[in-house]
């Protein structure tokens, strides 16, 4: 079944923002190879498991916002996102990103729910 797996956070001054989060939250940040300007981070949840580890939670990205009104925006993982985008139109969404690859992570889209809430869909780089 389709979940949340990846947040995304716009932001006017980047390094601000980068320091904000890590500040407050101690969310560890870091910057991928290849794609200068955005930062990624990973979350845990407060339940640890028999090792005593954290139990995994969702991660994210930290990028310059690239269009006013630019929020966070949350991704839901699929296998295949292809055959969600005529849907989520023929239901009175609208995509506002194209299928659009990302080398080394996998393909995206960027949606519009029919309410105009925004979210994307992933599809994880079987490469």
């Amino acid at each position: 079944m389709p979940t949340f797996v990846h947040i995304d956070i716009a932001a006017e001054n980047v390094e601000r923002a980068k320091t904000f989060y890590e500040t407050i939250f101690g969310w560890e940040i870091f910057s991928p190879p290849g794609y200068p300007g955005y930062y990624l981070f990973e979350t845990t949840g407060e339940t640890a498991d028999a090792h005593n580890s954290p139990a995994p939670a969702i991660g994210g990205g930290l990028g310059k916002r690239e269009a006013p009104g630019q929020r966070i925006t949350c991704f839901i993982w699929e296998n295949s996102i292809a055959g969600y985008l005529e849907k989520i139109v023929a239901m009175g969404g609208k995509l506002t990103m194209p299928y659009t690859e990302h080398p080394g992570y996998g393909v995206l889209a960027n949606c519009e729910d029919c309410e105009v809430n925004p979210f994307g869909l992933f599809e994880e780089s079987r490469k």
